[in-house]
């Protein structure tokens, strides 16, 4: 299924969840109201996800004076890959982590925390930009771009729903919306956005671990690198940021907030180390 197909699932799926808000919080009206505003947000988060999820996070742009190394290695990698070179960007955080995102390869952006670049070794580091590079080179930054927004913005939607529902705004007559319906569609409303952002990731994080194996070179720079961030992340959990946009990186940043596995957005760990071991 193309890059493109999936961006159009995954943009349905999100503005059906937008609409039913309106619909059961507001009838036809409300229908309406929501559709026009799920519109406006699909229109934004294509042109403008990567800024704001860049914004979320604090992220400021490196020139190549500020991180010689890093964006020659992600120079070099760009070449391998054949693709331009994306910008560089770091986040002010100590929690060891690196995200793609932009609307395409031609504004392909690279971000990594202050963290991983004092963790890793130099070729860990390579190994975890080639993934990321893998991302770009897959036109996977779109689709985990717009479901970062999306899934924040429905969850934020639905705790005003609940708040509004709870204080008996939204009307209950033939021609009003159901408060009681809309009440539970704002509790699992994120739960199916979450279940979403997790099909489509699991599947595209072991395509990246693979191409950005034979980006770096050495399928071992990378499993070692996903070793150290899997257990520092669980000891140094990201305190900023959203959990709606956790996919988007090489390993979830919240993990030592979550449940466990059932509903992570990533594959289990052992399994892509041992996938990429396997390609030695």
């Amino acid at each position: 299924m193309t890059s493109q197909l999936k961006t159009g699932l995954l943009l349905g799926a999100l503005t059906a969840i937008i609409v039913l808000f309106g619909q059961m919080l507001g009838g036809q009206g409300g229908m309406v109201i929501a559709f026009i505003l799920a519109i406006a947000m699909n229109v934004g988060s294509y042109w403008y996800s990567d800024r704001i999820v860049l914004r979320m996070y604090g992220a400021q742009e490196l020139g190549i004076n500020d991180a010689p190394m890093l964006h020659t290695m992600v120079r070099e990698l760009a070449e391998t890959a054949g693709l331009p070179m994306p910008r560089i960007y770091v986040i002010p955080e100590e929690t060891p982590n690196a995200f793609a995102t932009g609307r395409n390869p031609a504004h392909g952006v690279v971000a990594v925390t202050q963290g991983i670049m004092r963790l890793l070794s130099p070729e860990e580091l390579k190994g975890v930009l080639a993934h990321e590079m893998g991302h770009i080179r897959n036109r996977d930054i779109l689709i985990q771009t717009v479901a970062a927004t999306l899934g924040g913005a429905i969850m934020m939607i639905a705790s005003m729903v609940k708040w509004a529902t709870l204080f008996g705004f939204g009307g209950d007559d033939e021609d009003g919306g159901n408060p009681l319906l809309a009440f539970a569609l704002a509790i699992v409303a994120p739960i199916a956005a979450m279940l979403i952002q997790m099909a489509i990731s699991r599947s595209r994080e072991y395509l990246a671990d693979a191409t950005g194996a034979r980006l770096a070179g050495n399928p071992e720079y990378l499993a070692s690198a996903l070793e150290k961030l899997d257990a520092y992340s669980r000891r140094i959990p990201m305190h900023h940021g959203n959990p709606s946009s956790a996919h988007m990186f090489i390993v979830n940043p919240f993990s030592a907030r979550s449940l466990g596995n059932m509903f992570s957005t990533h594959p289990p760990m052992e399994d892509r180390v041992q996938r990429l071991r396997q390609m030695r």
